[in-house]
């Protein structure tokens, strides 16, 4: 490689070096021959371990009602149809269904409220334990400012999120807000994801629910994640609707 070579790989590698500050992608990464290097190598190893860990993860549902008791809310333990992780991972379908003696246990609770807030691990449980709580301490002071009523917090294992339709559905909720794992990528392990649905009930699909991704250290904080959601669920209760015929509305000052 002659000295003018040299030069404008070190120009364009340079330019790939700026990016850095504005992504935890992988870029600019390097390279030793035509593979990348040793340190970047054994990195992303270190982060598939991570990811892969984060969908195996257990969630501790006593620690997450041990904090919920500062709230002092009602709290129900509610399971899906997949008995176990392997199952869960392997039947998508038996994620989004609530086991027999959940539903009874849900109807037992069933009165009606304009809000219903449920953790679900999802694929991170990982995340939830980090973000569930932050969140929902953010939340719960906008909801009851605003003389909505909410219903029992509901924490569902080895869920996905439509279980949360029929949680809503029973509990007879205008709105439920399902909090959950978000599928773990090689650079954020621990993402949460917020779903909104009006009117919730079996059988809905994914054009019915409103998305806010990427709660995390790094990505949206738990504040503008809070008034974001409560402005959906503001809309979905005015307008009575949700998912692709709500438009968000991105200006969050005047809920400041």
């Amino acid at each position: 490689m002659n000295q003018q070579d040299k030069a404008q790989n070190i120009e364009i590698g340079s330019k790939w070096q700026s990016l850095k500050k504005y992504t935890p992608a992988r870029v600019a990464l390097g390279r030793t021959g035509n593979a990348i290097p040793v340190k970047e190598m054994l990195q992303l190893k270190v982060a598939h371990a991570f990811a892969k860990d984060a969908v195996y993860a257990a969630m501790d549902v006593h620690l997450i009602e041990q904090s919920l008791q500062q709230l002092n809310f009602p709290v129900l333990s509610v399971c899906s149809k997949a008995v176990n992780r392997k199952m869960y991972i392997q039947r998508p379908d038996l994620g989004r269904q609530l086991d027999d003696a959940s539903c009874i246990m849900l109807q037992q609770n069933s009165k009606g409220f304009d809000v219903g807030l449920i953790i679900a691990d999802g694929l991170s449980a990982t995340a939830i334990q980090l973000h569930s709580f932050p969140f929902i301490q953010q939340i719960v002071p906008l909801l009851q400012k605003a003389g909505l009523t909410i219903a029992p917090i509901v924490i569902a294992s080895q869920a996905r999120v439509a279980i949360g339709d029929t949680i809503g559905s029973i509990l007879q909720c205008k709105v439920a807000v399902v909090l959950i794992g978000e599928r773990p990528g090689l650079s954020v392990c621990d993402s949460m994801g917020i779903y909104t649905t009006y009117q919730p009930a079996m059988g809905l699909t994914d054009e019915s629910r409103n998305c806010i991704s990427n709660i995390h250290a790094k990505g949206l904080d738990y504040y503008t994640a809070a008034q974001k959601t409560f402005l959906l669920i503001q809309n979905s209760i005015a307008f009575k609707l949700s998912g692709v015929h709500l438009k968000e509305n991105a200006d969050i000052i005047n809920l400041q």
